[in-house]
C-alpha cells in the first residue's frame, strides 16, 4: 500500500462509532502521506480504494462481517487489507501480514486468477515447487485445485505439525484454515515470523464465508491474546505499508 498521489483513499473499516478510538492510527498514516476515511463495503465505489484497514479486534464494529462482505463481493475482492488490532483506547497492539483471504468453498477461478497476478504460479512449470496446505480435515478441492497448477501439495493438519514441516521443508506458499484445533492462523504466522526460513512465505487464510457471531467473537479472542502490552510504534506500524508496497501485495 504506497502513499496515494492519485486521489484514491485508504479506507478505515471496523472502527466503531467512537472517532477518539481511530485517532492514533489516522495520525501515524497522515505522518505518512496517507489519505484516509471511514466507509463501509457498501460504500466502495466500483471497488476503487488505496486498500482497507479493518480492525478486527473484539473491540471492532463487526470486522469479522466487514472481512466476508469485502472478500464474498467480486468487485471488491481484490482490494489490499491489511488486519489489524485496536486497543479499547485506539491503541496499535498488532499488524497481522497475511498475504491475502479466500473463502470457502473456493472459487477455483478467482483462486488461479489471482495467485497469477500476484506472480505465484509463473515458475510452477519450471520448478518443484511445494504448497503447505494447513487444515484440521484437509481441503480436498483447494489441494486438487493447487496440484492442478504444479504444486506439489503438502497437508498439516495442525498448527504444531505445520510448524515442523515448514521449519525443515522448503515451501514455496502456505495456505491455513482460519481456525486449527490447535491454534489460531494469526498466532500460527506470527510463529513462523519467528524463523528465517518461513517468515518471508507468502501466507494466505482460508475463511468461510459464513461465520456465526460466536465463531467472530471466539476468533477475535485468540487475536487479543497475542497483543503485546507495549502498543506498536509509528514507525513499526508503517513498516507493514511499505513492505505491501514493495511486494505489490494484492
Amino acid at each position: 500500500m504506497a502513499a496515494s498521489g492519485n486521489g484514491r483513499e485508504l479506507w478505515l473499516m471496523g472502527f466503531g462509532e467512537r472517532l477518539e478510538r481511530s485517532a492514533l492510527v489516522r495520525e501515524y498514516l497522515a505522518d505518512a502521506g496517507y489519505q484516509t476515511r471511514f466507509g463501509t463495503p457498501a460504500e466502495l465505489p466500483g471497488g476503487r480504494a488505496l486498500g482497507v484497514l479493518l480492525d478486527l479486534s473484539p473491540y471492532s464494529d463487526d470486522g469479522w462481517g466487514i472481512l466476508l462482505s469485502l472478500k464474498s463481493n467480486p468487485e471488491t475482492r481484490n482490494i489490499p487489507i491489511l488486519p489489524i488490532y485496536l486497543s479499547e483506547e485506539g491503541k496499535v497492539g498488532g499488524v497481522f501480514p497475511v498475504a491475502g483471504f479466500f473463502t470457502l468453498p473456493i472459487d477455483e477461478q478467482y483462486f488461479v486468477d489471482r495467485l497469477a497476478v500476484l506472480g505465484l504460479i509463473e515458475d510452477t512449470e519450471d520448478y518443484d515447487l511445494q504448497a503447505l496446505l494447513i487444515s484440521r480435515k484437509g481441503e480436498e478441492r483447494v489441494s486438487k485445485l493447487l496440484e492442478s497448477i504444479g504444486f506439489e501439495v503438502v497437508n498439516a493438519y495442525t498448527g504444531k505439525e505445520a510448524l515442523a514441516l515448514a521449519t525443515t521443508g522448503r515451501h514455496y506458499i502456505i495456505f491455513c484454515s482460519l481456525m486449527l484445533s490447535d491454534i489460531a492462523s494469526f498466532e500460527l504466522i506470527e510463529r513462523f515470523r519467528l524463523f528465517p526460513q518461513t517468515r518471508n512465505i507468502p501466507f494466505f487464510v482460508l475463511v468461510k464465508d459464513s461465520m456465526k457471531e460466536g465463531e467472530r467473537i471466539a476468533i477475535s479472542r485468540e487475536i487479543e491474546h497475542l497483543v503485546r502490552k507495549k502498543s506498536m510504534s509509528k514507525e513499526e506500524f508503517l513498516t507493514y505499508f511499505r513492505r505491501r508496497s514493495r511486494e505489490g501485495e494484492e
